[in-house]
């Protein structure tokens, strides 16, 4: 099970969406894979991405790349955004070629990430799908909301977050992409997608 997993919205809503979580085995890898984590990041790195970070450190949106580069432990989460199944195809391929031994997740639409694990001569280990959300759904956000606040699978994304940027916005007070990260700043480990949600955002307004 992976926090990416619950990203809310129509598939051809999701198609700028793909997130990549890297991590350790633990007691049996973890030991001495800070330095491996590093490596991973940088290879990452060269890749268009719209958000990466590990939780012990932050994202791009509450810290910066050489504090999260610096910052890597062997209990630390690698998380990437990419914008693409086009750039996802080109990192498998660099991670193929690389092999550091790490366990990768990738979160995307599955006919977008199984080809991009075909095309880049990866199978595909496991797959997992969200069951969706059950019990009292009708104490939600609405769905407009969910589609954002859902890009942070700690749930630090408060819906009432994006209905006060949504005011801004429509008081001209701020910008769809000022607003976006703003909402990505509290999300700490990098796994929400600003420029999705500068896109839903105007969306909202």
């Amino acid at each position: 099970m992976t926090h990416t997993l619950h990203r809310k919205g129509e598939a051809h809503d999701l198609s700028d969406d793909h997130v990549l979580l890297a991590m350790a085995a633990t007691g049996i890898t973890h030991k001495g894979s800070a330095e491996t984590k590093r490596k991973m990041f940088e290879i990452l790195a060269k890749h268009p991405h719209t958000n990466c970070g590990d939780v012990k450190t932050g994202s791009l949106y509450n810290s910066d790349f050489e504090s999260i580069l610096a910052g890597f432990q062997d209990t630390s989460v690698l998380h990437f955004v990419f914008p693409d199944k086009e750039t996802v195809i080109r990192v498998l391929e660099d991670l193929k070629a690389a092999d550091l031994g790490l366990s990768v997740v990738i979160t995307g639409l599955f006919d977008d990430t199984q080809e991009a694990c075909q095309k880049s001569g990866l199978p595909m280990h496991t797959v997992e799908y969200s069951g969706g959300i059950l019990g009292r759904t009708d104490k939600l956000a609405p769905d407009p909301i969910l589609e954002i606040t859902t890009m942070c699978g700690h749930g630090l994304v408060a819906a009432n977050l994006v209905l006060e940027k949504v005011k801004l916005i429509r008081k001209g007070r701020k910008t769809c992409a000022a607003a976006a990260a703003e909402l990505a700043a509290p999300c700490l480990c990098g796994i929400f997608n600003p420029k999705r949600a500068e896109r839903l955002l105007s969306k909202l307004v």
